[in-house]
C-alpha cells in the first residue's frame, strides 16, 4: 500500500461544551439514537417488524450488506494477488468466504423464495428450511459466535494484529462492539434473573453488516489505509503501528 497518500481530514464535532475529535465512525450510535427514540415509538408494528422479523426489512438489509462486504472482500484478494503476503491475502479470502455464508443463511439461500432446498437439512432444522444456523448443533453456539467476532472485528483485530488488514480498523469498532455487549447481555440475563431484554436480534445485527460492507468497500477502492487505522494522531499512514489501534 502507498504510504504517501495526503491524509484525511480529522472530523470535527462542534458542541456546546466544545469540540469532538473522534477516533471512531459515530453513525451506529445515531442509528441506535434513531431505533430507540423514534422507531420504538412508531405505529402499526414497525418496530417489531424492523427488529425480529422473518424477511423483513432489516434482514434483507444484512443480506445486502454482507453479499457487499463478500463482493468487496474477493476484490480487494484479486486487486493485491501479487503483492500479498500469504496471510493477509488468506484472511481476505476467509472473510469473503464468511460474509457470503453469512449472506445466504440470511436469506435461508433463497428457499423462501424459491421453495428449493435440501430435504436432509430441512429434516434435522428446527424451523423446517436448509440452513446451518438452525440446526439444533449451531443454535447454541449463534450468540457465543456473535459475541466473538463483535471484539475481534470491533478490538481484538486492530489492537493486536494490525498487520492483518481484513480486520477492520478501530474506526468502524462502533459497528462491532454494540452487538457483542448485546449478546452477552442478553445470555447473562437469563442466566441470572431470567429475560430481562428482549432479543431485538435483527436491528442489532445489521450493524455488523454495515460495518463489514463499510469496511470492505473502503479498501475494495482505496489505495492507502485512512489516518484512523494509526494509532496516534500525526504518524504516517500505514499499518505498521501497534501502540492503540490502526
Amino acid at each position: 500500500m502507498a504510504s504517501g497518500a495526503p491524509p484525511e481530514p480529522q472530523r470535527i464535532l462542534r458542541t456546546p461544551w466544545g469540540e469532538l475529535r473522534p477516533l471512531v465512525d459515530l453513525l451506529p450510535l445515531w442509528y441506535l439514537l434513531v431505533l430507540y427514540a423514534v422507531v420504538y415509538f412508531l405505529p402499526f408494528g414497525m418496530f417489531e417488524s424492523w427488529r425480529k422479523g422473518e424477511d423483513g426489512p432489516a434482514e434483507w438489509l444484512q443480506f445486502f450488506g454482507f453479499a457487499g462486504a463478500s463482493l468487496f472482500s474477493f476484490v480487494v484478494a484479486w486487486k493485491r494477488r501479487r503483492s500479498f503476503p500469504a496471510l493477509p491475502l488468506l484472511a481476505w479470502l476467509l472473510l469473503g468466504l464468511f460474509c457470503f455464508v453469512l449472506a445466504g443463511e440470511e436469506i435461508s439461500w433463497g428457499e423462501r423464495l424459491t421453495g428449493v432446498g435440501i430435504e436432509a437439512v430441512r429434516h434435522i432444522n428446527a424451523q423446517e428450511e436448509t440452513t446451518l444456523h438452525n440446526i439444533p448443533a449451531f443454535q447454541g453456539l449463534m450468540h457465543f459466535g456473535f459475541i466473538f467476532f463483535g471484539l475481534l472485528f470491533g478490538w481484538i483485530g486492530w489492537r493486536f494484529f494490525p498487520g492483518i488488514d481484513a480486520l477492520p480498523a478501530r474506526r468502524f469498532s462502533l459497528y462491532f462492539l454494540p452487538v457483542a455487549l448485546f449478546y452477552t447481555y442478553f445470555d447473562l440475563s437469563w442466566l441470572s434473573h431470567g429475560e430481562r431484554i428482549r432479543n431485538d436480534q435483527e436491528a442489532i445485527e445489521l450493524m455488523m453488516a454495515a460495518g463489514l460492507f463499510l469496511h470492505t468497500r473502503f479498501s475494495a477502492f482505496r489505495a492507502a489505509p485512512s489516518p484512523l487505522r494509526s494509532p496516534a494522531a500525526g504518524s504516517a499512514p500505514g499499518r505498521q503501528h501497534d501502540s492503540g489501534g490502526r
